[in-house]
């Protein structure tokens, strides 16, 4: 079974790479090549959907999501933000979807693992840190970016990040955007494990391995209780993600996707 594509409920995603890593191991690969896996609006509904299809499959007991290549992901794509700032219905499709890639992987019975490498931005994040496990190599470039693009830090920041590391460490980085590496991110207990850059697949397939060899039903329960930390924050992530939709529609977001564009600086007024 190990390494086999997946078609079935499997065969319509696009950005998404499935195949077996292991007995019992559903491996979901990031995949838009030559754009570091950036998330485009395909690949961010799929994100979204994956975990309902990954929680009614009975063979699958424990998943491990990476990036393609060296990269985890880039982020949301430009052309995706400048559709969310120009267009009513798809600021209202894109946060149906951001609130439902957070909630289906919080709500997904099956342990997941993620293995983190190059940089980790934005959508890809989300599903990087809500991981059951997340194992992250040492040069490996964590960043929330969202205020640096000109909108308020939503997506999964406010419902995990004060938990995972505390309120102070939380604000620092989420408020400045300044990029840790895998290395201080398991410093601040931001991720579960930090490995050398070569070793970050081989480490995260082998955890997700032991987790499909465990007792399916005691893990399973196991993090629905312990994600009941994360459901009680709901209304803190609700309030975020709306904040963070609004911004989408003032002047910043302009002058952010501007400077990335540009390759420069954002200078906000």
């Amino acid at each position: 079974m190990s390494g086999d594509v997946l078609g079935g409920r499997y065969g319509a995603y696009e950005r998404l790479k499935l195949d077996w890593a292991g007995p019992g191991v559903l491996r979901i690969t990031l995949s838009t090549p030559g754009r570091l896996n950036a998330v485009d609006a395909a690949g961010h509904g799929e994100l979204a959907e994956i975990w309902r299809d990954v929680d009614a499959d009975d063979r699958v007991r424990a998943v491990l999501v990476r990036g393609e290549g060296t990269a985890f992901s880039a982020g949301g794509d430009l052309a995706m933000i400048e559709e969310m700032m120009a267009d009513h219905a798809a600021r209202a499709r894109i946060m149906r979807e951001a609130r439902d890639i957070v909630m289906n992987v919080i709500n997904c019975s099956k342990p997941v693992v993620s293995a983190i490498q190059g940089p980790a931005v934005g959508a890809g994040l989300a599903v990087a840190l809500l991981a059951d496990i997340s194992v992250a190599g040492r040069t490996a470039k964590i960043i929330d970016g969202h205020t640096r693009l000109g909108v308020a830090a939503g997506d999964h920041a406010a419902i995990v990040w004060p938990l995972l590391c505390g309120m102070a460490k939380a604000k620092y980085y989420l408020l400045l955007c300044d990029t840790l590496t895998g290395a201080e991110a398991e410093r601040i207990g931001l991720v579960s494990l930090c490995v050398d850059d070569g070793e970050v697949h081989e480490r995260a397939l082998e955890v997700a391995g032991r987790l499909a060899a465990g007792a399916a039903e005691a893990i399973r329960h196991t993090k629905h209780a312990l994600n009941n930390w994360l459901r009680m924050a709901g209304p803190s992530f609700d309030a975020s993600l709306a904040l963070e939709f609004l911004g989408f529609t003032g002047p910043d977001v302009r002058e952010g996707v501007a400077a990335v564009r540009e390759k420069r600086p954002p200078r906000f007024t």
